[in-house]
């Protein structure tokens, strides 16, 4: 339980130096540095990836249920904006995208923490949150064609997404290489590397967190592996540095001539609508599990982070009213600033005796 309240208490001072110190000297390290954790924590979520093939019908339910959760806070906010702001419904629907993706590094890394790793809401949340993100990624290629037209560096990442997924499936934990701690966070640091020098010569635009995800899965780790007491310390490590830089990546928020009490009134709004939208798989699952088991798993679906502010750096490119961009950059903030009580809520839900409904 100390480890959640460290991360929280990291996350808030990573949110702080990000709006008082001067930062932008180190953005682009800050930024690399990020990407690299997440990728480390992805590719150790990979590592821990089982899929049945014999029942693959079951992983179609999950995926329509975790595109259901991501568009009704899509849906939620993207009319707040379009109902309350000068915004047309193109710009309503790019920017109230933020609001649908989960931030998946966060929620691991802090149920694992919780210790909640074996229990029916991780391994369940795992496949939701994975397909939460990986459909957020797929369909701002549309919203992406709405603004620019169809261009080849779109069909390119259209395609590599699938062949990732489909390499994730054929070689699903069959490549035998080292998976102790510090590899992992070797393999991460090389694949940002590549990911980032792609970028960076404008070759192809592709987030870190699905091909961190797949080399896990490829990987062969051993079963019942038992860490060394150092391997253990340098993961924590690498896992508060994570969380204290994920705060520091966000942009600083110019409040411009918008009051106090309008301004904390829309924040509010936007944060509630987007959790609402995330408890759908409450309705769901009703033969598995207990009412309060599905509503861990919708709470746990609430932290948002890395990808949400993704989308919002996809959404300056297109000219959006500062004011929509600071509002959602403030509401990802406050859901940032919250997550560490979410996960607290799970494990409350998750301690009381369960009654199937």
């Amino acid at each position: 339980m100390h480890k959640i309240f460290i991360y929280s208490l990291l996350l808030i001072i990573g949110i702080t130096a990000s709006q008082t110190a001067h930062l932008a000297p180190y953005q682009s390290y800050l930024h690399f540095f990020t990407l690299t954790l997440l990728a480390y924590i992805m590719i150790e979520v990979g590592t821990e990836f089982d899929l049945n093939k014999k029942n693959l019908k079951s992983y179609g339910k999950d995926y329509l249920i975790a595109m259901t959760a991501a568009a009704f806070p899509w849906v939620f906010c993207s009319a707040y904006f379009f109902l309350f702001f000068d915004l047309t419904l193109q710009q309503s629907a790019l920017i109230g995208r933020f609001a649908a993706p989960t931030s998946t590094g966060l929620l691991f890394t802090m149920l694992m923490a919780a210790g909640l790793a074996g229990t029916w809401v991780f391994k369940k949340v795992r496949i939701l949150a994975i397909f939460d993100d990986l459909d957020t990624v797929l369909f701002i290629i549309p919203l992406q064609l709405i603004y620019i037209g169809l261009q080849p560096q779109i069909i390119f990442i259209f395609l590599i997404t699938i062949l990732l997924g489909i390499s994730a499936y054929r070689y699903l934990h069959r490549v035998s290489l080292p998976t102790n701690k510090l590899c992992i966070f070797i393999y991460a640091l090389l694949l940002t590397g590549l990911i980032e020098f792609l970028k960076a010569v404008d070759v192809l635009d592709l987030e870190i967190l699905l091909p961190a995800f797949v080399l896990g899965c490829i990987l062969k780790a051993p079963h019942k592996k038992i860490d060394q007491p150092i391997s253990i310390k340098f993961d924590n490590s690498l896992k508060f540095i994570y969380m204290f830089l994920v705060g520091c990546s966000l942009a600083k928020i110019s409040f411009g001539h918008i009051s106090w009490v309008i301004l904390i009134f829309h924040v509010f709004m936007l944060t509630t609508l987007a959790n609402l939208g995330k408890l759908f798989p409450i309705f769901c699952y009703k033969k598995e599990v207990s009412l309060r088991e599905r509503t861990a798993l919708s709470v746990a679906m609430w932290p948002r982070g890395e990808v949400g502010a993704g989308i919002l750096m996809i959404s300056t490119q297109y000219q959006l009213p500062p004011i929509a961009l600071e509002l959602a950059g403030l509401s990802l903030t406050l859901n940032l600033a919250l997550s560490g009580g979410f996960i607290y809520l799970v494990i409350w839900l998750m301690k009381k005796p369960l009654k199937r409904t």
